[in-house]
């Protein structure tokens, strides 16, 4: 049995890969800044433990992998979803705002990843991480540069982290959602301008639920993809072909 731990499992696409993982017949750790959610989440999973994780702390991460090696013997993948947003104009965005951004988004991904992989190397096996990025790694969007900027940078540090851990059979990969229905998209999917916005880049005219994110990520950490490493897989209902 596969233990999974997945940061930012207390809703939207974390919670979804939880699901979709248990059902496959994965150990899952739901990992997220909130406990409650996080045990929400893994209140409906068979073999589930939820923990209270700060993405940004080295102590937090390092606590995350030991707590799942005392309950599950093992980490064979991560999966690093938690992540955040905020809007504004360059020149008025606050520099606490930004560092905040980069921290969850880009320092989190690495150090929650280091966390993993440490102990999928000391095990002497491999292994796999799915960074969560963005169609804005690859893309820019007006009044989102920090955000852009983070996922911009988990896109680099996922392809240099499977260049990195390949020697040990830890392969990475980073999937580029676009439009997702989450929490974290509800505000700009109610704005009905804003959705049509999003809706005219996009070619299947409509956001995804998370489930068809968590599917892609279920794929990319099973054997089936055991010969992908370092790739950026966008799941965006075409908008990068329309960009």
């Amino acid at each position: 049995m596969a233990v999974t731990i997945i940061t930012g499992a207390g809703s939207g696409i974390g919670a979804a890969t939880a699901r979709e993982l248990a059902r496959r017949g994965d150990s899952v750790v739901c990992a997220d800044v909130r406990l409650d959610t996080a045990e929400t989440t893994a209140g409906e999973l068979p073999e589930a433990l939820a923990m209270e994780v700060d993405v940004t702390s080295a102590a937090s991460c390092s606590r995350m992998v030991e707590e799942t090696l005392r309950r599950f013997g093992d980490v064979n993948s991560i999966v690093t979803c938690a992540g955040v947003e905020k809007h504004g104009p360059g020149h008025e965005f606050a520099e606490e705002d930004f560092d905040w951004i980069i921290a969850v988004n880009l320092k989190g991904s690495w150090l929650s990843a280091r966390s993993a992989v440490r102990a999928m190397i000391d095990a002497g096996h491999g292994g796999t991480v799915v960074m969560i990025g963005s169609i804005n790694s690859v893309v820019g969007n007006p009044g989102a540069s920090a955000y852009c900027a983070s996922k911009g940078g988990v896109l680099m540090l996922g392809r240099t982290l499977a260049l990195d851990w390949a020697q040990f059979g830890v392969r990475v990969n980073i999937v580029g959602p676009g439009v997702v229905d989450t929490p974290m998209s509800a505000k700009s999917l109610a704005d009905p301008q804003r959705r049509a916005r999003m809706m005219e880049r996009t070619p299947l005219g409509r956001p995804a639920p998370p489930g068809e994110i968590a599917s892609v990520i279920a794929f990319l950490t099973s054997d089936a993809s055991s010969f992908m490493t370092g790739a950026y897989v966008p799941v965006d209902g075409g908008s990068l072909a329309a960009w």
